[in-house]
């Protein structure tokens, strides 16, 4: 069109400055719903792959054929091609989106029930003979090398009645069980003669964590088996696999193993979509407990029976979704909204700047249809490519997920941008005129459609702001992920009624100053313009969209570092199995950055007499390597029910923690943990009082305790958690410890410790108890602490926990590394924004400011005076949308913080039974001030660069400017 051509041709800055903030948005638009598809995807990846192969894998199995069989079809029922047939048959009954894993698929027979066998060279602790699983696992070759000896194989046809066939073992077997090649493993038969297992050769897993080898890993690494007993010490036996060739497997019919068939279906962890979760869900259940079943029974046999944990892996990763998902739509609604105020900005400064082209039109004329055609061709030719190469960017950019989400975006853009000019143009030139009104709100009064329009806002903000205080973030949807956009929407709408009215009540005592400059600039400034609502809008919006994704992010990192301090107890720790090695103290303080180390002695089996457990109030929960005495006895394993949901019978377990009260008191002082006076240990001067700080779950060791019996009559004084002391009491109890009893009091109550990672604890001063404290833990404080030195130092028997690995341990989930890292681009890309719209308010009136100061330059102005005039000018407006931008966004915080969640961003990779601190929303000063501070910069910037370049053109050339 000659129209659109000669418009490219006299403004081409103009057509570059379109397309290239076309571009940037719509390559952030298109990116977001990108980015958001690629996190849920690599973290459902993650959550399967790093989940052992025995939860994911989906596992059929089938019973032997019945006795009403001929031996003949039990045998052929057991075959290598018709277990190999099956398995093609149940790969083509899953449902979609389920997609197999070939390579790490498997199938075949295994003895159900291991057999014993009766070698007097296997290894046999407490008199048991080991159990082996017998197992015909195909394509075994292709999944392990030959380490010593050869692959195993059937010589004939082998039969229930075979005497002897061949196997091979992993090497962690063979090591464990002395097994040598050539040896002779026995197997008693039931209808039959023993069945003799000959050992050809000793293989290494190709991929040992992979679920080839990791769905059933005893054919991989042999476990010492626990007889079921109730006496303290059970007996224990080697449980092992063989592993045998395919064509073998009718000889496992007639031993007392119950041969099952099986079929492993491994998922395709690259093959997931996040997008897909609820279609993979409903799959899997189909698959184990549904039509899929019907027809994996159809291809197998009507016995088959399936199960999997893969369904409860993909709900705690819908959970995680869930509660992540809602906080990040509310950072891109917020950038969403200001980069759309910018685009409209853009083209009302066009409309605008081109006011007079468009009154001629009409005035000879045009149509407001030919007039809106011919402008929307026009920003079409810029804005259409260059939306098109921001779409093109994102894809390159991220490479991941829907790109019809991403183009819908990349267009939703590209249109705003072309209908942005067209639009302004037609409503403001609706009317035919000559003359143009003023437009300062001395003359725009607000209309009665514009009253019902900001009281419509202000309801459906009111609306937003209650079902996200009522509902929280997990139900964030529609008005809820819109709160905070409301929020400054409603403060901008206020701020746009309401800032003449201060300013003009300030023009009567600066009247009465010398000099014109301060009257005229607060003059001006008090008229205001009734095209200030989009700046203004795009302003307070970016400030509280700032504010409320930095206090996010301030929140999730606060929540990390106080959850990562209760985990550990310091900046370190050192839990022992037993009891510390003498001399670990001093040579762990000797380590390069650690600046203390505080002793304390913990013991999970401490009993509480004559007070019984109740579930409906305990919920904590201690996980130790090991639990122990002060004689250095102990027993592996965990403790459970800390604070008493695990007791059973009289007594309440408790966990002990055994200190020197001095440094202990240093220790929860300096870290901030349950810091409390060394005298309530010592002389049980206790206030009673709670503190602050949640309790954590973090593995102790053994604890130790010297104390006098109950027979002299000295009460000891304890620290307990609020949970343990409502059991205990204010009375003494008899505390059981390392066959001891003590009588202990709750002194103090504090909610957290250092030295115990659960909800339930007492804690009390060794030398109250009337002997040495035997450490099994130390709590160590400084920077730049190392693992491998610490452990080195501390010796064998000993688990190293950082307070620095910790924390990284709760951001794992590449769902919460995305969130983080789209909080922070949305963050940065409203602040771009907002500082754009700034500009573009500030160009908009750029002519209008030239002409005036060269009128007044004719009539006396200094260059100084001229800047100053600028500057006060400016100050006014940006003084106002700074502080109103900070109080809106510490409102929308404030309003915002009961139903906003932040543990599935902080804590999402927490261990299960965590006493960790709720992740809420606080107020960040910075995030709150630095932003609004910005704007004042800014704006005082660009007025004083105004004032300067202005003063070096020539009077008459701004002038003519200003007339034109």
């Amino acid at each position: 069109m000659p129209w659109v051509r000669t418009r490219l041709r006299s403004a081409p800055g103009t057509a570059f400055a379109l397309a290239l903030l076309v571009l940037l948005t719509a390559a952030l638009a298109a990116a977001f719903p990108l980015a958001m598809d690629s996190s849920r995807d690599k973290a459902l990846r993650q959550a399967v792959a790093e989940t052992t192969p025995h939860r994911t894998t989906i596992q059929f199995n089938a019973p032997q054929p019945g006795l009403e069989h001929s031996p003949e079809e039990r045998e052929a029922a057991l075959g290598a091609d018709k277990i190999r047939a099956e398995y093609e048959g149940v790969i083509d009954a899953l449902r979609a989106p389920i997609v197999a894993d070939r390579d790490q698929s498997s199938f075949g027979v295994r003895t159900s029930e291991p057999p014993e066998s009766w070698e007097k060279w296997l290894p046999r602790p407490r008199g048991l003979h080991p159990r082996f699983v017998l197992s015909t696992q195909q394509d075994l070759a292709s999944h392990a090398r030959v380490r010593e000896g050869r692959m195993p194989r059937t010589d004939g046809t082998v039969t229930s009645r075979s005497p002897e066939v061949e196997a091979v073992v992993t090497e962690e077997t063979a090591a464990r069980l002395n097994i040598k090649t050539g040896a002779l493993i026995r197997i008693p038969g039931e209808l039959r003669g023993p069945l003799g297992i000959r050992i050809t050769g000793i293989v290494t897993p190709e991929n040992p964590r992979g679920a080839y080898w990791s769905t059933h890993d005893v054919l991989r690494t042999p476990s010492l088996v626990r007889v079921p007993s109730r006496v303290p010490d059970p007996p224990t036996y080697w449980l092992a696999g063989l592993l045998l060739p395919p064509d073998a497997a009718p000889a496992l019919l007639d031993i007392p193993g119950q041969p099952e068939r099986y079929w492993n279906i491994a998922p395709d962890t690259g093959s997931l979509d996040g997008g897909e979760l609820s279609a993979l869900q409903a799959a899997v259940t189909a698959t184990v407990d549904g039509g899929g079943l019907l027809e994996v029974r159809r291809a197998t046999d009507v016995n088959t029976a399936a199960r999997t944990e893969l369904d409860d892996v993909l709900i705690a990763h819908q959970k995680l979704s869930a509660g992540i998902t809602p906080l990040i739509t509310v950072a891109a609604t917020g950038t969403a909204t200001v980069a759309l105020v910018v685009l409209l900005m853009s083209g009302g400064l066009a409309a605008g700047r081109r006011h007079a082209e468009f009154t001629v039109l009409r005035a000879r004329g045009a149509s407001l249809r030919a007039l809106g055609g011919r402008l929307f061709a026009e920003t079409a030719v810029v804005a259409v490519p260059a939306g098109a190469l921001g779409f093109l960017a994102a894809l390159l950019l991220v490479g991941e997920g829907r790109p019809w989400l991403a183009a819908g975006a990349a267009g939703a853009v590209t249109l705003v941008a072309c209908v942005a000019l067209p639009v302004r143009a037609m409503a403001t030139h609706r009317p035919v005129r000559v003359s143009q009104d003023r437009e300062d709100l001395t003359s725009a009064r607000p209309s009665r459609h514009r009253t019902v329009a900001e009281l419509t806002a202000l309801a459906v903000a009111v609306s937003a702001v209650v079902a996200l205080r009522r509902r929280g973030t997990s139900g964030g949807e529609g008005l809820v992920a819109l709160a905070p956009v409301l929020v400054g929407v409603i403060a901008a709408l206020l701020l746009v009624r309401l800032h003449p009215l201060p300013l003009r009540a300030l023009a009567r005592p600066v009247g009465r100053l010398r000099g014109l400059t301060g009257k005229l600039a607060l003059a001006r400034a008090a008229r205001g313009s009734a095209s200030a609502v989009l700046p203004l809008l795009a302003l307070l919006t970016a400030l509280t969209t700032a504010a409320f994704g930095g206090s996010v992010l301030a929140g999730v990192a606060d929540t990390r570092e106080r959850a990562a301090l209760l985990a550990t107890g310091a900046d370190a720790r050192v839990d022992a199995r037993y009891l510390l090695g003498a001399g670990a103290a001093k040579r762990v303080a000797s380590v390069d950055g650690v600046d203390g180390v505080t002793e304390a002695a913990v013991d999970y089996t401490a009993m509480a007499e004559g007070l019984g457990g109740d579930p409906a109030t305990d919920t904590g929960t201690a996980s130790g390597s090991g639990s122990g005495s002060a004689s250095g006895t102990s027993s592996a394993g965990t403790a459970d029910g800390a604070d008493g949901a695990g007791a059973t019978g009289p007594d309440l377990r408790v966990p002990l923690a055994v200190v020197d009260a001095k440094a202990y008191a240093r220790l929860s002082e300096r870290v901030g943990v349950g810091a409390f006076p060394p005298s309530v240990l010592t002389d049980g001067g206790g206030d009673g009082s709670g503190g602050s700080g949640e309790g954590g779950d973090g593995s102790g060791g053994s604890g130790n305790a010297q104390g006098s019996g109950d027979g002299d009559g000295r009460v000891v004084p304890a620290l307990a958690a609020p949970a343990t002391a409502a059991r205990l009491g204010d009375k003494p109890v008899t505390l059981l410890v390392d066959g001891e009893r003590v009588k202990v009091r709750v002194a103090a109550v504090r909610a957290s410790t250092p030295a115990v990672q659960a909800a339930g604890f007492l804690v009390v001063d060794a030398r109250a108890l009337g002997g040495p404290l035997r450490p099994t833990t130390l709590l160590l404080t400084g920077d730049r602490l190392d693992r491998e030195p610490l452990a080195k130092a501390a010796g064998d028997e000993t688990v190293v926990h950082l307070r620095t690995e910790e924390r990284a341990r709760y951001a794992d989930s590449p769902l919460q590394s995305g969130a983080e890292r789209i909080y922070l681009a949305a963050v940065a890309a409203g602040a771009g924004y907002a500082a754009l719209a700034l500009l573009l308010s500030l160009a908009r009136a750029a002519p209008e400011r030239a002409a005036l100061l060269a009128r007044l330059r004719t009539m006396g102005l200094t260059r100084r005076d001229g800047r100053r005039l600028l500057v006060l000018e400016s100050l006014p407006q940006a003084l106002l949308a700074s502080a109103g931008g900070a109080v809106a966004g510490w409102a929308a915080i404030r309003l915002l913080a009961p139903g906003t969640d932040l543990t599935a961003v902080a804590l999402a990779a927490a261990a299960g039974g965590t006493t960790a601190p709720i992740a809420g929303l606080r107020a960040d000063p910075v995030s709150l001030l630095v932003p609004s501070l910005a704007v004042v910069v800014l704006t005082v910037g660009v007025a004083a660069l105004q004032a300067w370049w202005t003063g070096r053109r020539d009077s008459v050339q701004e002038l003519r400017i200003g007339d034109r």
